[in-house]
């Protein structure tokens, strides 16, 4: 290639916009701010910049969403993002910030930045975005605490990144470390055959990442007894209480009757007294008294 061909390609190239970014990996905890930096040169006039961000989502890679967009002095934002993403320094700098940020803001941001007349670089900047989340567990149990039946304690962390690390302990009465069987990347369990008192105490599982430890526990109290023991208790108090009822209701059936005996002898007694008074009172005259009395 001649001397003037080399000259023309050497303008074109200085005079070409440039993007680059300052960054290729960011890092934010979840529901802190994060700046996502993108720098451009160019050496037009600003009038028409034009700045695209883009997220190709860790959840849905394939189906990237417009983040934010500058175009001719005009800002749009994602409906989602409104009032969480915003330019920090436009038009000088395509640097945006994001506030409370969420697990799905994670994935890789793409930066592309147009000035006309110039042409764009071929490559479009471009950034991976993590967010961390400390890893909080949630522990039950499931089983039979009778003696000679089976456990299973359960872990499991809803939202954690990085990926937890996940253990359970037996606190006391003595500390104990116990095999856990993994059920995918964010639960565990284990199981306990043939439990007898021993087993009773306090269970503690942890997941751990770089954001630290956090815990949750189980209590477990084993009692000793036999199924068939307590259901003859039940048996025997039912029996108990009904025997009881009927007792009761015997015993009121028996004064209903003693006081409706009494009753119904004041009655009688009454009614004879009241007979003999009318008797006393009653003068009788019969045809020889009346003959009598006037001879």
């Amino acid at each position: 290639m001649d001397a003037p061909g080399r000259r023309a390609l050497w303008i074109l190239y200085v005079y070409a916009l440039r993007v680059s970014m300052r960054e290729s990996t960011v890092e934010v905890v979840r529901g802190d701010s994060v700046i996502l930096p993108c720098s451009f040169f160019t050496s037009s006039p600003l009038s028409r910049l034009n700045i695209i961000w883009t997220l190709a989502p860790f959840s849905s890679p394939e189906s990237p969403i417009q983040v934010i967009v500058y175009d001719h002095g005009q800002i749009i934002e994602d409906p989602s993002l409104i009032g969480r993403v915003g330019f920090t320094g436009i038009p000088w700098s395509a640097d945006i910030m994001m506030n409370d940020t969420h697990i799905s803001d994670a994935g890789i941001y793409r930066c592309m930045v147009n000035n006309p007349p110039e042409t764009a670089d071929a490559s479009i900047g471009e950034l991976l975005l993590s967010v961390l989340a400390p890893s909080l567990p949630a522990c039950q149990w499931d089983g039979d605490m009778e003696t000679g039946g089976s456990v299973t304690l359960s872990c499991s962390v809803a939202e954690g990144v990085p990926t937890p690390e996940i253990r359970w302990d037996k606190l006391n009465p003595e500390e104990i470390s116990l095999p856990i069987n993994m059920e995918g990347e964010l639960s565990g369990s284990v199981q306990i055959v043939n439990v007898s008192l021993q087993t009773s105490g306090l269970y503690r599982c942890s997941a751990s990442n770089i954001l630290g430890t956090e815990n949750c526990y189980v209590n477990l109290s084993v009692y000793n007894g036999d199924r068939h023991s307590h259901s003859g208790i039940l048996q025997g108090v039912l029996l108990t209480l009904s025997m009881s009822l009927m007792l009761l209701a015997l015993l009121v059936l028996l004064a209903w009757l003693h006081r409706t005996g009494q009753d119904g002898r004041r009655r009688v007694s009454k009614e004879e007294e009241e007979e003999e008074e009318e008797g006393y009172n009653e003068i009788r005259y019969t045809p020889s008294l009346m003959k009598r009395s006037f001879v």
